[in-house]
């Protein structure tokens, strides 16, 4: 994508712009983000969807001044009627099932692909939302179907309504209000109070980001760098006090045993590049609910298109896929960050590919991991 020049999904900005003067810093209005944009999937896709057990649904209902909350899947007769007011369904993670929204989805990827999400579809009914809330990460509100009327503000009180199952502000002080049409789009950053309800039926799409807790990321990537230490080191190396005198404080620990520890810390990290390795195989990890059927490679690879719950993603020194890592280097590495950015290779781009590159591609078809257009098996 180039950076520089106007997006109309921007209202006219370049993503450069967009990024320096909005993301994470001030919302965003474009009314007609996306000239004459219809939903997707029309509700009784939507609702076959939500009835499926791998992919994530929940039911809000406003009841008076409470709220109630179900988690899927939903048969059809599961769901409220149409005509009942105040509901709405919440459907996770649509691009990993349907094609449209994926590549949707990735119409988003002036933002890097590490910190893209997924895409979510509300449905409501007339007078439905999920009341006042902030989210803790960037998304993109695109009006689908109907209409949503946003208020929203910069929240400074950030207390939670107690005894209900959703995380609804206390006191929503508004700033701002919208009324988007089809093909109008909201950003608003991380902590930006916003409540939406549906005037009539409508679908909402909203594309989010994730941004992971600095204490949960140090967890995950010690983990994996001492879990791959642990390969590497054979026979484990125990601590050995050979040289221990007798104590008269047996509570206390031995200064050799802190020392063995903070050994244990720079072996494990003496490699430099150990901490990429583990950063990218964890951003590169599949959601948990995500799976793959295995395919079978064609005897001539002549294009290549990675599937929708694939999450590819590359550093100076590797190329990473579904939480797995692999050195690369020349003009194979050129090659993988090209299909790690665009998802796609063409019959020209492959042509330069070495027989190396080629098997490995193919076992990632195999995978199911990518789909390629080729001669017969």
């Amino acid at each position: 994508m180039h950076t520089d020049r106007p997006l109309p999904l921007l209202g006219g900005l370049t993503p450069a712009q967009f990024m320096k003067r909005h993301w994470q810093k001030k919302p965003l209005l474009v009314r007609n983000a996306i000239p004459g944009f219809q939903p997707l999937l029309p509700p009784r896709e939507l609702f076959a969807l939500a009835a499926r057990e791998e992919v994530e649904s929940r039911v809000v209902v406003r009841e008076g001044a409470g709220w109630r909350l179900q988690r899927g899947p939903f048969a059809r007769r599961a769901l409220p009627p149409l005509k009942q007011r105040e509901w709405t369904l919440l459907v996770q993670g649509v691009d990993l099932h349907d094609r449209r929204a994926h590549e949707l989805l990735h119409g988003f990827s002036f933002v890097p692909a590490a910190r893209l999400d997924d895409l979510m579809i509300s449905f409501a009914s007339d007078g439905g939302g999920v009341g006042p809330h902030f989210d803790s990460y960037d998304v993109f509100l695109l009006q689908a179907q109907g209409q949503r009327r946003w208020r929203i503000g910069r929240q400074k009180e950030l207390r939670l309504q107690q005894g209900v199952p959703l995380k609804i502000l206390e006191d929503f002080e508004p700033e701002e209000e919208y009324v988007l049409d089809p093909g109008d789009m909201l950003y608003l950053p991380p902590r930006y109070a916003h409540d939406g309800i549906a005037v009539g039926e409508c679908q909402t799409y909203s594309i989010g980001f994730r941004a992971p807790a600095q204490a949960e990321l140090a967890r995950e990537l010690l983990q994996r760098i001492a879990d791959e230490a642990a390969e590497e080191e054979g026979e484990p190396r125990l601590y050995r006090d050979a040289g221990q005198e007798a104590t008269d404080a047996p509570g206390a620990i031995p200064a050799g045993l802190g020392a063995f520890a903070r050994q244990a810390l720079a072996a494990a990290l003496k490699d430099p590049s150990a901490l990429d390795r583990a950063l990218g195989e964890y951003l590169s990890e599949p959601k948990s609910n995500v799976w793959f059927e295995p395919g079978a490679a064609p005897r001539r690879l002549r294009s290549i298109e990675l599937d929708a719950r694939t999450r590819m993603l590359h550093d100076r020194l590797h190329v990473f896929i579904n939480g797995q890592a692999w050195r690369a280097g020349g003009r194979d590495a050129t090659l993988m960050r090209r299909l790690a950015d665009r998802r796609r290779l063409d019959a020209r781009e492959l042509e330069g590919a070495s027989e190396a590159a080629r098997e490995l591609l193919l076992s990632w078809c195999e995978a199911g991991w990518a789909h390629a257009n080729g001669g017969a098996t």
